[in-house]
């Protein structure tokens, strides 16, 4: 299977959000407690600086996705913010670090000079190796969430 990374567009809207909607359920790894809708969903991926789909090169099948934003505003504005997404069904298979990589150059293309995780959840320990392997570094660890009930936090970053 050959995957390349396209931009957003429409068209892809029921299998981007169907992935997403994914790990909102899981209620583990997004901050986000409601899923998209079609409507919600084409509205929240068009407002990011990029929202990359992996697709199969072959089908044309949403594989997973990540969106990318400035962290903040102002003097905070080269820092960016990323969300990865890799369909349950696929995981395992480097789909992830494939579209973190494509990220880091997506983000470097825009000008950031900063890509800072500000939720990865301590228990995403795949997600962790691989941020580590490519050079991340983390920041401690920020626990509990407001009723000991959230996951564990451990924000990191890489400079571009």
């Amino acid at each position: 299977m050959a995957i390349i990374v396209k931009p957003y567009e429409n068209e892809n809207v029921k299998p981007a959000i169907e992935i997403w909607n994914e790990i909102v359920r899981a209620g583990i790894a997004f901050p986000q407690e409601d899923e998209l809708t079609e409507i919600t969903g084409d509205e929240f991926f068009k407002s990011q600086s990029f929202t990359g789909l992996a697709v199969d090169d072959t089908t044309g099948e949403v594989l997973a996705l990540y969106i990318l934003h400035p962290n903040n505003v102002g003097r905070c504005s080269h820092i960016s913010n990323a969300s990865y997404a890799v369909r349950a069904d696929l995981r395992g298979r480097h789909i992830g670090e494939f579209i973190v990589k494509h990220c880091i150059e997506k983000a470097r293309e825009l000008g950031f000079r900063i890509l800072q995780f500000n939720a990865v959840v301590a228990t995403n320990i795949h997600a962790r190796n691989l941020y580590r392997r490519l050079g991340f570094t983390e920041l401690g660890i920020i626990p509990g969430g407001k009723d000991g009930t959230f996951e564990d936090i451990v924000p990191q970053y890489f400079s571009l």
